[in-house]
């Protein structure tokens, strides 16, 4: 029989595995294509998606032209449109409240980040508030 902290790590991978699947698919179906890797990370109160290998063809004609500073801001302008969706979708699978969503792009390397904050978990608000209830 599995331990529980083996079940809890599975789940977690489930979980962090979920949310990288939802992320590169919003961006694929918003931007024509998706980055070719995605890894996310799992800590309390943060979730953090590592996207590799993100740029579009167009994108990398733009770079190999000089427009870094168009590439980037198209990129600030996809993440504008695309965080209600990329916090609806964090929300639905972690079952917790967005509270802060930061996204970043960086080109050479081409690697994006997006970073979700997210509020305590509910049992964790009811129990620190039962808890400062019985302190009064």
């Amino acid at each position: 029989m599995p331990h529980v902290s083996d079940q809890a790590e599975r789940s977690a991978g489930s979980l962090a595995a979920a949310i990288s699947n939802g992320v590169v698919r919003l961006l694929s179906e918003y931007t024509g294509r998706g980055p070719t890797k995605a890894r996310t990370y799992l800590a309390h109160d943060l979730v953090s998606v590592l996207l590799q290998d993100t740029l579009t063809k167009g994108e990398r004609t733009l770079l190999a032209n000089g427009q870094t500073d168009l590439v980037l801001a198209n990129r600030r302008a996809y993440q504008r449109t695309l965080a209600p969706q990329l916090i609806d979708c964090v929300q639905r699978l972690t079952g917790r409240t967005v509270l802060a969503f930061l996204s970043d792009d960086h080109i050479d390397p081409d690697y994006a980040v997006e970073t979700f904050v997210l509020a305590p978990p509910q049992s964790a608000g009811r129990e620190a508030g039962q808890a400062q209830a019985g302190d009064a």
